[in-house]
């Protein structure tokens, strides 16, 4: 699998850029703020919908736009198709494959799977749990694109169930007379009769939390078990540290029942089936609606679920140098690039964005040794000398917006249809 053409209209700082790219290694090189980024930052978005830089859209259309564009001609067994994104913040973006559009954006996922590695990835290590949820359901999307469906109906649920939440408990603060925080109770509803009537709903949205909640958490035990045996090796190979790289569950599922997920993976043990985690999930809730109630937040549930990663006993948040952080964000990366292209039977294109700079030279070198083979390796750099020699392929210059081929040749502004027609 490699892109052959990027396109972008009014994207990021871009009026108008096209990439022209081959298989192998191509390298953007281009001083901080002159644009590289985020031409591989538009390959990623038409692999996930998503930016690996910010949680919202709008920062992804240039000023004064309305909307984004963005084109990818991919290759794949040698057949070609080219993803359409029509960007546009406040609205629903639109897209197309071929020259045809689909009912939703999420329906062109898998046409392109990319693995993309960025500074914002020592987060993974150092950060909050949001950040490895957030890594694990990509990579769920990434292997089996059905999963941004169901990652987008549990996020739905957990918002509704939570204002519910939210709900009960101010009628129960109504009932009880305490003052402003109260929810006011619609006419001729008594405070006990509104309780029943906010728990009997609470009943239903427990049972759509736990019928999705334990799909999503089954599906990312399973990711585990297959990542890690990959993040050893990865890890291991980039740090060239004898230290095990380790990876357990930490789920919100109080008690034994959530202390067995963590203990039991990783030991060979099989993950529990969706109806065993929907009845764990359930027990859970019953035990703590009170909190939540008196929260008004979801306290259990994949979303408030973490990962914990660890170099032999110790956790690596708190623990690990920065080298050690580096090396082990790096490695889930490329753990997840070795997972995707065993499913796939291919080869994810790998982006490596400003990567080298923050490595020493024996990392650079062995990360280049483990990434000579790839199909399609794209890379970006300050400076040119940072990427290892061994990593010969075609160079790009970025300046203020503009690319060109290191031979100095300007890469010709092709048009709106260029990635279409060529």
């Amino acid at each position: 699998m490699h892109v052959r053409h990027l396109s972008v209209a009014d994207f990021r700082s871009y009026e108008s850029a096209e990439l022209p790219l081959s298989p192998g290694v191509s390298t953007l090189v281009g001083l901080n703020g002159q644009g590289k980024t985020n031409l591989v930052e538009a390959i990623g978005y038409v692999a996930t919908l998503s930016s690996h830089r910010v949680a919202q859209d709008q920062p992804l259309v240039r000023f004064g736009a309305e909307r984004a564009i963005v084109r990818a001609a991919v290759v794949r067994e040698g057949r070609e198709q080219v993803v359409e994104l029509e960007i546009t913040p406040g609205r629903a973006n639109r897209a197309k494959l071929g020259r045809a559009p689909v009912p939703r954006p999420r329906d062109v996922l898998g046409t392109l799977r990319t693995v993309l590695f960025a500074p914002e990835d020592l987060a993974l290590v150092k950060g909050d749990p949001e950040q490895r949820r957030r890594f694990l359901d990509d990579l769920l999307v990434q292997r089996q694109p059905r999963w941004a469906g169901v990652r987008a109906d549990y996020d739905k649920i957990v918002r509704q169930r939570s204002a519910l939440l939210k709900q009960a408990g101010g009628t129960m603060r109504e009932g009880r007379g305490r003052g402003r925080r109260a929810t006011r109770l619609p006419e001729g509803l008594e405070p006990d009769a509104a309780r029943e009537d906010a728990l009997r709903t609470l009943d239903i949205w427990d049972d759509n939390l736990a019928t999705l909640g334990s799909q999503l958490l089954y599906a990312r035990l399973r990711l585990l078990t297959d990542l890690v045996p990959h993040l050893a090796d990865t890890y291991g190979a980039v740090s060239a540290s004898s230290t095990d790289a380790t990876a357990r569950y930490r789920s919100s599922i109080p008690g034994p029942a959530g202390e067995a997920l963590a203990e039991g993976f990783g030991s060979g043990e099989d993950v529990p089936t969706p109806d065993v985690l929907r009845g764990e999930l359930l027990t859970a809730m019953g035990a703590l609606r009170d909190q939540e109630i008196d929260r008004g937040v979801s306290l259990v549930g994949p979303h408030r679920d973490d990962v914990t990663l660890a170099l032999g006993p110790m956790p690596a948040k708190g623990y690990a140098s920065h080298g050690e952080s580096w090396s082990f964000a790096l490695g889930l990366r490329l753990a997840a690039y070795r997972l995707l292209q065993h499913d796939l039977q291919d080869d994810p294109v790998l982006i490596l964005d400003d990567v080298f700079a923050e490595l020493d030279s024996g990392r650079r070198e062995r990360l280049a040794g483990l990434i000579g083979d790839c199909e399609q390796v794209i890379i970006t750099a300050a400076v040119g000398e940072d990427v290892p020699s061994g990593l010969a392929g075609e160079r790009f210059t970025v300046t203020t917006g503009q690319v060109s081929r290191e031979s100095g040749e300007g890469v010709p502004a092709a048009g709106a249809e260029a990635v279409a027609d060529e």
